[in-house]
């Protein structure tokens, strides 16, 4: 219920956020920049206060606590992953340049989740022995809140350094405040058919990624008993982006954006089912395996924001307004429609199949059943997410790389036509 009122909060707060930074007149610092780092500080301060534990509350003091902590984390991380994602329209709008700002981010998304997903299960987790020599892995809660203190702290520097170091160089066409329309923008933005596909792939994706992540955890937990391999998820999941980075922008020039990731998703699909299906009782094989399918996913997690650019630009062609923070907006909420997707299906999945998360607190085993059930969706799950998010973007979205080759032109014009007015 939480997850769903701050996701139904969210629909509300990140269009008027997207709203609220296309009708403002940019500042000294530039239209996106400033707000990067202004709400950093409040974001860190509310991802402390989401794992502060304050004593002797009842339960439902401790459930309200969690209402305003979490809703108020979502309204600040709104506040600067808008204006941050829509930076990187106004950097550059040349495509080689775009698609390399996106793998970068990708790649920082992926250096910065780092010490979340390798350090902390190293540190946080404790380990017991049940009555029958079962080793039992339990997360201490204290431990858990000073990693996250020590991770906000160093998040307010990092805003800081990339407000220092990144530059607007796209200036928009001057206008008056009272040119912006939200429902007109949001009524255009609905009939943009590869808009609408994206905010689809975009919200599946990270349902897919929360959820895997998720279910690995327990996985590597209770089915395989190594909590602490976990961390080589993450290792094995973006290594393959170490391998195909220098090739990315060659393979795009090839082939194009939208095909690579249709191909590389399907191949990634393919993949899990393929692990459903030898249900493995080694966890080194199941890595192995978590590497490829990683490499099939490596193209849409290196080439989403550059794909996000590409229909903020076709919005811009239609209809002849730049409207990035409403545009990027929508694609936050889907994304954390997504994340909301992954948490209320995981906890219904797993009271599906009957799994205790008390079992490990009280230092018991789970059942074989339960334990095979937890491999089925840890697997399938995935795969079939994964087979959507390729058909989604092989039939659906349709900003193919030869209608791209026509784009920058058609922009170009556009913008030299809103400078002679």
């Amino acid at each position: 219920m939480l997850i769903l009122v701050a996701r139904l909060w969210d629909a509300v707060n990140d269009l008027l956020r997207g709203a609220f930074i296309d009708s403002r007149k940019p500042t000294r610092h530039g239209r996106f920049r400033p707000y990067v780092f202004w709400f950093s500080i409040p974001l860190a301060a509310a991802s402390v206060l989401m794992f502060i534990v304050i004593p002797d509350l009842s339960e439902a003091k401790y459930l309200l606590f969690a209402y305003i902590t979490y809703i108020f984390y979502g309204m600040m991380y709104t506040a600067v992953t808008i204006p941050y994602g829509s930076l990187a329209s106004v950097i550059s709008d040349d495509e080689k340049e775009r698609s390399s700002l996106s793998m970068w981010r990708s790649i920082g998304a992926g250096v910065g989740g780092l010490p979340g997903t390798v350090l902390l299960p190293m540190l946080v987790y404790t380990t017991t022995i049940s009555a029958d020599g079962t080793e039992i892995q339990t997360l201490d809660g204290t431990k858990l809140s000073i990693c996250v203190f020590v991770l906000a702290v160093l998040s307010v520097a990092v805003y800081y350094v990339h407000f220092k170091l990144s530059h607007e160089r796209i200036a928009p066409p001057a206008k008056q405040k009272s040119e912006y329309n939200v429902f007109k923008t949001t009524a255009a933005l609905v009939k943009n058919r590869p808009f609408v596909m994206l905010c689809f792939v975009s919200m599946l994706l990270l349902a897919f990624q929360f959820y895997y992540q998720s279910t690995y955890t327990y996985l590597f937990a209770d089915y395989y008993h190594k909590a602490s391999l976990y961390s080589l998820v993450t290792v094995c999941t973006y290594l393959p982006m170490a391998i195909l980075i220098p090739f990315m922008n060659k393979l795009i020039t090839r082939f194009g954006k939208k095909e690579l990731c249709a191909f590389g998703l399907a191949f990634a699909a393919a993949v899990n089912f393929a692990l459903y299906f030898i249900n493995t009782d080694n966890p080194y094989v199941f890595l192995v395996f978590i590497f490829f399918s990683g490499l099939g996913q490596t193209f849409l997690v290196l080439e989403i924001w550059a794909l996000v650019m590409d229909v903020i630009d076709y919005h811009e062609i239609r209809t002849h307004r730049r409207e990035e923070g409403t545009a990027y907006a929508f694609i936050s909420f889907s994304r954390k429609l997504g994340q909301a997707l992954a948490g209320v299906g995981l906890n219904a999945l797993l009271a599906l199949i009957n799994y205790s998360s008390d079992a490990a607190a009280n230092g018991e085993a789970l059942p074989q059943s339960v334990l095979d059930s937890l491999y089925n969706i840890s697997t399938v799950v995935p795969a079939v997410a994964l087979a959507v998010m390729a058909l989604i973007l092989a039939f659906g979205y349709n900003l193919t790389k030869k209608k791209l080759q026509t784009f920058h032109a058609r922009l170009a014009e556009i913008r030299q036509g809103a400078e002679n007015l």
